[in-house]
């Protein structure tokens, strides 16, 4: 006979399955886990809700024929129709029955490196916003300079002018850039219709730098609003849309997908922890990311790409992580995801509307 508490108490996602592979019980975390009550889940048949490779229902049944436990490392499991989550899964048996606890290890471990980069984001970011400011104004000097000095000549002299000129504005342009994760302001975050911010996000692009991408939508119509800044959510969209764009070369196919998932939890900037279930997903089919920057992609100055300041992404997961949000990358050859995860607002869109209008 299971104790209550303990089974409460367990800090994994916990289930235990009848003879005739059904959930007999679920505990809390397993609720949050597969989002949906324990009402909901006693009854339900395993294997239909649960999958990983090689079958679920299998696993169970060679624990059931060995009468000894089975651990599952580093497993991809799947939730109906969710993408993959790493896990770890053991199963052992209860009595007529099997217990199965839950380990998602992907989701601790990318916990882990998102909140490195944003720590090694803020030292860096703090020192080059300081060189920033140091170095504008001599690079005004020499920018003006240059324009002066112009003026009098011609020819491969002028060229060379010209060619001070415009690499000294590319500079200023870096540094403004720099600049801006120094920016403290407060968001200005409210109720957001994240399908506005996207599509308003692809209007932009498909009129300028994904004229010749093709943009396939797969929304959650039900998708509740978030909380937050839709001006700087619609930058970060903007940017994933544009680094999705030069990964296919101009001419690929770029999937937005937005769903909701109750599964994810982050701690917020004031220790606390909370939920993030509204997901966007942006998939190119591109090459992918190279694997020795994949781990670091959102620290400032990590690109990819020749010529690239490495500061798109950074900024991303800057202004995410203000929204107490998350924002991660899964790449291989053909195709790459960048996912962000949001909180949803306390209140809806109508009712928030209705406090502007008063």
């Amino acid at each position: 006979m299971r104790d209550p508490d303990i089974w409460q108490a367990l800090p994994m996602p916990a289930l235990v399955i009848g003879p005739d592979d059904r959930i007999v019980a679920a505990n809390g975390p397993a609720e949050g886990f597969l989002n949906r009550s324990a009402r909901a889940l006693e009854g339900a048949i395993l294997p239909a809700l649960l999958s990983v490779e090689g079958g679920l229902a299998n696993v169970v049944a060679r624990v059931r024929a060995r009468e000894s436990p089975i651990t599952l490392h580093d497993t991809a499991l799947r939730i109906g129709t969710a993408p993959d989550l790493r896990c770890d899964l053991h199963l052992a048996p209860l009595g007529g029955d099997i217990l199965l606890l839950i380990s998602p290890q992907d989701v601790a471990a990318r916990l882990d490196r998102a909140e490195q980069s944003r720590s090694v984001a803020r030292s860096a970011v703090g020192m080059a916003e300081m060189l920033a400011h140091e170095i504008k104004n001599p690079l005004a000097g020499i920018t003006g300079a240059a324009q002066l000095i112009g003026m009098n000549l011609a020819g491969e002299d002028l060229e060379l002018t010209e060619l001070i000129v415009a690499e000294s504005r590319r500079i200023v342009k870096l540094l403004e850039q720099v600049e801006r994760f120094g920016d403290h302001r407060a968001f200005e975050c409210r109720a957001v219709n994240l399908h506005d911010v996207l599509d308003r996000a692809c209007r932009s692009a498909m009129v300028g730098f994904a004229s010749r991408m093709t943009l396939i939508e797969d929304y959650d119509p039900s998708l509740p609003p978030a909380w937050g800044d839709a001006d700087q959510l619609l930058q970060v969209v903007l940017n994933l849309l544009k680094n999705a764009a030069e990964a296919s070369m101009w001419s690929g196919k770029i999937t937005i997908r937005t769903f909701y998932d109750m599964s994810l939890r982050v701690r917020r900037r004031d220790g606390t922890d909370g939920a993030v279930p509204l997901q966007v997903e942006i998939a190119d089919d591109g090459p992918g990311i190279p694997a020795e920057i994949a781990d670091n992609l959102f620290e400032p100055f990590v690109s990819g790409r020749e010529n690239g300041t490495g500061l798109g992404l950074a900024l991303a997961s800057k202004i995410v992580h203000e929204h107490d949000g998350w924002i991660t990358v899964d790449s291989h050859p053909g195709r790459t995801v960048f996912r962000i995860s949001l909180p949803r607002a306390l209140t809806d869109l109508k009712s928030d509307a209705q406090r502007v209008e008063g």
